[in-house]
């Protein structure tokens, strides 16, 4: 297969895969998208092909990518970065966008991730590792609430418990070292001050010391509007984050990226792939790290990518190649929004195979359907997951790409569908200061 005509493939099956896969379908010379293991959207998305392969599945996936001719992959989620996914198709001398598995533990290990920070003297709040009850009750005692307790390893973002009680923070430290509930993810855990202020995602495209940023986004992690109730993955999400100003920008690259990607090399675990940095921003501007991710977020990449205007494949291509500024990115001016459809029990237990409806309606040029916990069953589209659709819309500003999403989600039902109403206020709030 020449230069000018190559398969690629995504491997993973959420809304963030589905995003990837639409907009590199997109890139030029690109025949055919496939993805390992996908979903009922990317299973109809045009030029993309399911493969039925599991994303842990690292032979496996290695021998497709060998017999179907790939040209190039693109690893989505935390999982397979953990497994060493990349680290086995670099030895086989395949094309590969994502870090290796040694410098994944920026995700994979909790632990690692703050004692990393704090080795480099990168801002991140102040925190415990436990691995046994008492200690760990000691240490919520001392610190008081609000606290955070966090699981150690990777737990599909249900590994965070912001406490508001000693009570909460108690019960989830036995849930997780005691209860088993996590599984290996919580045999250890990381306890560490609760940071007041507002929330931004910060993602580059990373190659040793080189970087280019991503447009920024928000999402909101609890199910309720208003910013209440459970922490979720993510309830929706919104590019650009006004909070991010110029200033803050700066500060971010200056006091967060650039000393973690040095960090990285001088460890000797140079760090290729989506580096993404959870902040938060206090009312001086001050970023501190809540955590770190080996790959993009979701759902903030559904929007970014909605308004990404230049070529993925060749930004990813020139990133593994050594810079990812010779094929910088290039950003629609307007806002992307988009609202996260949950299944009923969501973000605890949840049902499946339930019948979607709408997703045949006509969107128009203003607005993508997304799937994340989809699968097919016959010729209907079912729920088969948490989180199942990402609806984005774009707008010239927030309220307007708000619109556009919300009427989007309008044509969509499902029996036990959860969203919420208000994605994007915090923007809003912004744009549109009270009189």
């Amino acid at each position: 297969m020449t230069q000018a005509q190559r398969k690629i493939l995504v491997i993973g099956s959420g809304g963030r895969e589905h995003a990837l896969a639409w907009k590199l379908a997109a890139s030029a010379g690109v025949t055919e998208v496939l993805v390992a293991p996908g979903n009922a959207g990317t299973a109809r998305e045009p030029k993309c092909r399911n493969v039925a392969i599991a994303v842990e599945d690292v032979p496996a996936l290695l021998a497709m990518a060998q017999a179907e001719g790939v040209g190039f992959t693109v690893v989505g989620p935390e999982a397979a970065l953990a497994v060493g996914v990349v680290d086995a198709f670099r030895g086989a001398g395949l094309r590969i966008f994502g870090p290796t598995q040694a410098a994944a533990q920026l995700e994979s290990s909790k632990a690692f991730s703050k004692d990393f920070l704090a080795r480099h003297k990168i801002p991140t709040a102040q925190y415990g590792v436990f691995t046994e009850i008492a200690p760990a009750l000691a240490d919520i005692a001392r610190r008081g609430a609000p606290i955070v307790v966090k699981a150690d390893g990777l737990a599909a973002g249900k590994g965070v418990v912001v406490a508001t009680t000693v009570d909460e923070a108690n019960a989830a430290v036995r849930d997780m070292l005691g209860g088993g509930s996590l599984g290996a993810a919580g045999a250890r855990v990381v306890i560490e001050d609760f940071l007041d202020g507002e929330e931004a995602s910060y993602i580059v495209v990373a190659s040793g010391l080189n970087y280019v940023a991503l447009a920024t986004a928000q999402d909101h992690k609890r199910i309720f509007d208003g910013d209440r109730g459970p922490n979720t993955g993510g309830m929706g999400a919104y590019s650009p984050a006004p909070v991010v100003t110029p200033e803050i920008d700066a500060r971010v690259r200056r006091e967060v990226i650039e000393p973690t990607l040095q960090g990285m090399v001088d460890e000797g675990r140079p760090f290729t792939g989506f580096l993404y940095a959870g902040l938060m921003l206090d009312r001086a501007g001050t970023p501190k790290v809540l955590e770190f991710n080996a790959r993009l977020g979701d759902p903030e990449t559904q929007p970014i990518l909605m308004r990404l205007d230049s070529d993925l494949l060749a930004l990813l291509e020139a990133a593994v190649d050594g810079d990812p500024n010779a094929s910088a990115p290039r950003w629609k001016p307007e806002v992307a929004l988009g609202v996260v459809l949950a299944a009923a029990g969501y973000p605890g237990e949840v049902r499946r195979g339930d019948a979607i409806d709408g997703l045949d309606a006509d969107f128009g040029t203003r607005a993508k359907v997304f799937h994340a916990g989809t699968a097919l069953r016959d010729d209907a589209v079912i729920t088969s997951g948490g989180r199942v659709l990402c609806v984005c819309g774009l707008g010239a500003d927030t309220r307007s790409a708000q619109a556009a999403a919300y009427a989007a989600v309008s044509k969509i039902s499902w029996s036990g569908l959860q969203l919420r109403r208000d994605i994007g206020y915090r923007a809003i709030a912004r744009e549109e200061p009270a009189a």
